[in-house]
């Protein structure tokens, strides 16, 4: 049985429809669950991600699998085997993560999926240039992945290319864009909290209300 199959027989085996029910319900019924919890379903395919570590290459195969699948599980198998993997992922492999990005869209595999992108833009300077191209992207959720793709970074953080993807993501009406720069800006802050305070009092007649909410709330 390949790694799809071993995984979708454990996913049944466990099911709970009743918590699928209320999973469902909390992502506006967009999608299927098998009602697992989130340390229960790692558990289940931890040995398999542990194997695939040992090999050393990404097995493009197996995610296209899991991510056609109509359970929004297998979505979270992508996401955790990527950022699992991240070591052995290359610029070049990008446009197959976008490609995950465009499909079956919601904030909770696009909130995984810019912090993939991110691992690979500390080593390589390529995904600076590209992620001000997504900021302007016709799809907000693109434009989401390059407004957070800098969460957590710290003092690693490029706050000339962060300020660049904010400012192309001004006078959108989209809560999850505004609710991103607010985000961006609040990590930011617990290190930088001076260069925050500026961008805000430089920008705020611009800046959604949100968004200035969400920036402030440490500073």
């Amino acid at each position: 049985m390949n790694k799809y199959g071993e995984i979708k027989q454990r996913f049944e085996s466990m099911e709970d429809k009743e918590n699928a029910s209320s999973m469902s319900k909390y992502m506006r019924n967009l999608f299927t669950f098998y009602g697992l919890p989130t340390p229960k379903r790692k558990a289940l395919y931890k040995d398999i991600i542990k194997e695939e570590k040992k090999q050393k290459k990404i097995d493009w195969e197996f995610l296209d699998q899991c991510y056609e699948d109509e359970h929004r599980e297998f979505q979270y198998v992508v996401c955790d085997y990527l950022i699992a993997m991240n070591d052995f992922l290359t610029y070049e492999d990008i446009p197959k993560i976008k490609k995950y990005a465009q499909t079956k869209q919601w904030w909770d595999t696009i909130d995984c999926l810019d912090r993939v992108i991110g691992e690979i833009g500390l080593r390589d300077q390529r995904v600076d240039t590209l992620m001000i191209e997504w900021s302007q992207d016709d799809d907000f959720w693109i434009r989401r992945i390059a407004i957070d793709h800098q969460l957590c970074r710290k003092e690693k953080t490029h706050a000339e290319l962060l300020e660049k993807i904010l400012v192309n993501n001004f006078g959108s009406d989209e809560f999850f864009i505004n609710k991103a720069i607010g985000w961006a800006l609040r990590d930011y802050s617990k290190i930088n909290p001076d260069w925050v305070r500026a961008f805000i009092d430089k920008y705020k007649d611009q800046m959604d209300k949100l968004s200035i909410k969400e920036a402030s709330k440490y500073i």
